[in-house]
């Protein structure tokens, strides 16, 4: 299996993690009722995220803090959404990739989704 490379790796990675999480009703409503995302949209902007994040490459400039604040005053993101969000993450690159890159994306998601849930506490 190959290590994540490049951008058009990211863009697999992140369709067939949503394609799964999409699937599972105790998640999904946030995408779907809550924050009512286009898929179309949101992809391309979450790559550009990772592959700013894992690469130092492109051009993100949203605050991902911030957007998950204000989807968290609509709905709380609770630890088993966090939970279910990172083992589907999980599960998805290890069923897809392998090598230093898949690796540090798993470290950076989990890094990303504990200080996430800080600040969310600390917000509430």
């Amino acid at each position: 299996m190959k290590d994540l490379e490049n951008r058009e790796d990211l863009i697999l990675l992140m369709d067939k993690f949503y394609q799964k999480l999409l699937q599972n009703k105790a998640i999904s409503y946030l995408f779907t009722d809550i924050a009512q995302i286009n898929m179309e949209h949101h992809l391309p902007v979450i790559v550009d995220f990772w592959n700013l994040s894992l690469f130092g490459k492109g051009n993100y400039k949203n605050n991902v803090l911030k957007l998950h604040l204000d989807l968290n005053e609509k709905s709380e993101l609770t630890a088993e959404h966090f939970k279910i969000w990172l083992d589907t993450f999980y599960r998805i690159v290890d069923e897809n990739f392998s090598g230093e890159n898949s690796e540090k994306i798993k470290t950076k998601a989990l890094s990303i989704a504990t200080v996430m849930q800080i600040k969310l506490h600390k917000s509430a």
